[in-house]
């Protein structure tokens, strides 16, 4: 860039025999001012130079007005340039006009009103924050107080000593950023009252066994619930329960307890056990009874269903021929009586009369020797 001084500096001086500043001639030993140093510059002098030097980069015809209205374009380009910006993927633009949440925009470059009429904040909204509660040294309060705060009543009048952990993020960065002061403490005491809740609902046996996934996902919604009553734009992503045991005062009786308690149950399903076996066997030997007395009944009454018949069927025949069933019956009676006796017969009208009378006495006495 020519600068059109003949030579000189680049503000005008600085010639063969001048100095850089455009005073007197140059003195091998800097003798400008009577041999007392160099000459200090002239500020007119350098602002009249620095005027016609700027004079070559704006167009012809413009004015000292025009020169002024040129430099405010630039700085009000300037600024308006500076009301770009970029919003990652892991934040939330929030818009502020004269301080007043306007809008929220989400990752890519935006633009706003530049400083000091607009705003813009950016608060991670993704990042998954952690607050522990009821484990002893996690804050700045002392460690009694951290282990108060994990004291809780349960509804059956106990004392459970619960530390547990609230994952959480934001999901309205305006609402985070205006509605809240403190997001911590106000999650901390959301989740404090949420779980006293929860645990003064249970015993504190299910408590310790398995009520502790129940646990978690009924304090997560109900800290969710708070929140919203809030309008915090806080998400709670998850409740992680970590101890749910009785003090450690009183941790040996509460095994004691529980000892008992298994042995309680170790007996009732022993007990269970023998009644699952008996009963049916008892059962069995019930219904085997029951169908026997049913076969009883039915034999019996079929027996006498027969003798009925056949009673019927007798006095029927002897309805029928009363002298023939007479003499019948008479000969099946004698024979019933007679059959064992050791007796001879002899009619005397089918001419017994000339029978010998015959007595056989001795095998009568062997018969009766051997009886």
């Amino acid at each position: 860039m020519s600068w059109n001084n003949q030579g000189g500096g680049p503000w005008g001086g600085g010639g063969k025999n001048q100095g850089p500043w455009g005073q007197g001639p140059k003195r091998p030993n800097g003798g400008g001012n009577g041999g007392g140093g160099p000459t200090p510059p002239d500020l007119e002098e350098m602002l009249r130079k620095s005027q016609e030097n700027m004079k070559r980069f704006i167009p012809n015809g413009m004015g000292g007005g025009s020169l002024v209205a040129f430099g405010l374009v630039i700085v009000l380009g300037l600024w308006i340039a500076s009301g770009f910006y970029r919003v990652d993927t892991n934040e939330q633009g929030v818009q502020l006009l004269f301080g007043k949440f306007v809008s929220s925009t989400g990752p890519g470059l935006h633009w706003n009103y530049p400083s000091p009429i607009g705003d813009v904040l950016t608060p991670k909204v993704t990042r998954v924050r952690k607050i522990e509660i009821g484990v002893p040294g996690t804050t700045t309060r002392s460690r009694s107080a951290g282990a108060g705060e994990s004291l809780m009543l349960t509804g059956d009048q106990n004392i459970a000593d619960i530390e547990f952990a609230v994952l959480w993020n934001v999901k309205d960065a305006a609402s985070f950023l205006f509605n809240i002061r403190d997001p911590e403490t106000t999650v901390r005491a959301a989740a404090q009252s949420a779980m006293r809740e929860v645990i003064g609902q249970m015993n504190l046996e299910k408590i310790n066994t398995e009520g502790r996934g129940q646990i978690a996902q009924e304090a997560e919604e109900l800290i969710q619930q708070i929140l919203d009553d809030y309008k915090s734009g806080i998400k709670i992503t998850g409740v992680e329960l970590d101890r749910a045991d009785p003090p450690q005062a009183v941790i040996e009786a509460f095994n004691d307890v529980q000892s008992a308690r298994q042995d309680k149950e170790r007996k009732q399903n022993e007990a269970e056990a023998y009644r699952n076996k008996i009963v049916p066997t008892a059962r069995g030997e019930a219904q085997k009874l029951i169908q026997e007395a049913e076969a009883y009944k039915e034999r019996v009454i079929k027996d006498a269903d027969g003798e009925a018949k056949r009673f019927i069927s007798v006095y029927n025949s002897y309805a029928a021929n009363k002298d023939v069933t007479r003499e019948r019956l008479y000969l099946e009676t004698m024979q019933n009586v007679l059959k064992g006796s050791n007796k001879v017969i002899v009619d005397s009208e089918k001419g017994g009369n000339g029978v010998v009378p015959y007595l056989p006495l001795p095998e009568l006495q062997n018969r009766k020797g051997g009886k």
